[in-house]
């Protein structure tokens, strides 16, 4: 366990010192989020924070390298397939901050980093079911590799559209996906319970909390995609070097139950993600529009609209995953009876603070209303967020004005969906 607090601190330190520096090349490459009509933010922003994010993950996991204990960790093309594919959306998520990329450029380069990942060993071969279903092709297993990589990048992208929501859900998330992983790996070999999975976890916990500091409200910068699609791909690399860790012979009656989650918890850590976008790509079909069209009606832009401000939406959200995850942890270690009572006791409470707006108010707030607020809630910090005042004479000014002059308006947190 040492071994792996000590990576995470490292990921979080290296994350922390060089977000200052992501922010300044953000100004100089003009990697600038600018204000539009559906924003929360109301000034101009820098999002390059997925560069410091994926720096913080690769002297990590350089550290661990070089450390007797994990080094099975890295007998074999794994951790390269990872750490590979996370540098190649980070690239990607990168040229997008600056120019905007359309959406055609952006899926093909998710899949030759989940195709990457594939072809150096991290791929679904079988699924801990019942029977332990093996996926009956190398094709199809590519294919279900890919398609699983993919989908866990956009959920983190779509969800990323309040100031800290998407590092601090992953950092929750993962924080009890780690621990799920560090149990199971020293529970199946109790003499060497090193593993990529937990490794992957610590190393993904710390960037993000190296990384909240800057990006929690009001923040000075934005991960970007450069950062949401790293923190989504790493998420679903690390579940799937799990899927093969489960003995087949424990899936029958009661044991099928824990048997399962190394593919229950990733879902469960990212089941806000996941519903905020199975929600908005059905809302956006039924409607007749792509399902890349952009939107008002994210779940942080219906927290808005129930009258939470920006600080507190993003809290009851970090809430709302803390018991979705831990609660699917718990169930590995204590009976299920207990675990689902206190879930749901802990779901009446967090529904309660949820609506509680509502039950005041008695209606929603219109999308403008809800946004003016989110605005409002930033330029009551004084001194504080993105960057000066806009209509202060700052020495950054200057960037900020030229990079929005060039019509790099890009996106926000949220990226264009």
């Amino acid at each position: 366990m040492r071994v792996y607090l000590l990576l995470m601190l490292v990921a979080a330190a290296v994350t922390f010192l060089t977000t200052p520096a992501a922010r300044w090349v953000a100004l100089r490459t003009s990697a600038i989020s600018a204000v539009r009509a559906r924003d929360v933010h109301s000034v101009p922003t820098p999002r390059a924070g997925g560069l410091a994010i994926m720096l913080g993950i690769v002297v990590a996991v350089l550290l661990a390298s070089r450390m007797p204990f994990l080094e099975g960790v890295f007998a074999d093309r794994q951790v390269l397939g990872i750490v590979g594919g996370a540098l190649i959306v980070c690239l990607l998520g990168w040229a997008d901050d600056v120019w905007d990329l359309d959406w055609v450029t952006k899926l093909a380069g998710q899949v030759l980093a989940a195709g990457f990942m594939a072809l150096n060993e991290v791929q679904l071969v079988t699924l801990p079911t019942p029977g332990s279903l093996t996926i009956p092709s190398s094709r199809l297993s590519l294919i279900a590799t890919v398609l699983v990589v993919v989908i866990a990048m956009n959920a983190v992208n779509f969800v990323d559209g309040l100031d800290g929501l998407a590092a601090g859900i992953i950092a929750i998330g993962g924080s009890a996906f780690f621990l799920y992983t560090y149990r199971l790996t020293a529970e199946d070999t109790p003499d060497n319970y090193a593993s990529l999975a937990a490794l992957m976890m610590a190393v993904l916990v710390g960037v993000c909390v190296g990384f909240l500091p800057h990006n929690f409200f009001p923040s000075r910068i934005f991960m970007g995609d450069s950062g949401s699609m790293v923190l989504g791909l790493v998420m679903a690399g690390a579940a799937i070097t799990v899927t093969g860790n489960v003995k087949p012979d424990v899936m029958t009656g009661a044991a099928a139950i824990p048997a399962l989650f190394p593919l229950l918890l990733p879902v469960a850590v990212i089941m806000l993600p996941l519903t905020d976008m199975a929600m908005a790509v059905v809302r956006r079909l039924a409607a007749g529009k792509s399902p890349m069209a952009p939107d008002r009606l994210h779940l942080h832009h219906r927290m808005l609209a129930l009258g939470h401000s920006h600080r507190r939406a993003v809290l009851i959200l970090y809430v709302w995953t803390a018991v979705f995850a831990f609660s699917a942890a718990a169930l590995v270690q204590w009976d299920w009876r207990i675990v689902m009572s206190c879930t749901a006791a802990a779901v009446l409470l967090a529904l309660v603070v949820t609506m509680g707006p509502l039950r005041h108010r008695g209606r929603f707030l219109d999308d403008d209303a809800a946004l003016q607020r989110a605005a409002q809630d930033r330029s009551a910090e004084p001194g504080s967020g993105p960057m000066p005042r806009v209509s202060a004479a700052s020495a950054r000014q200057a960037d900020t004005s030229q990079a929005v002059a060039t019509g790099r308006t890009a996106k926000n947190e949220e990226s264009n969906v």
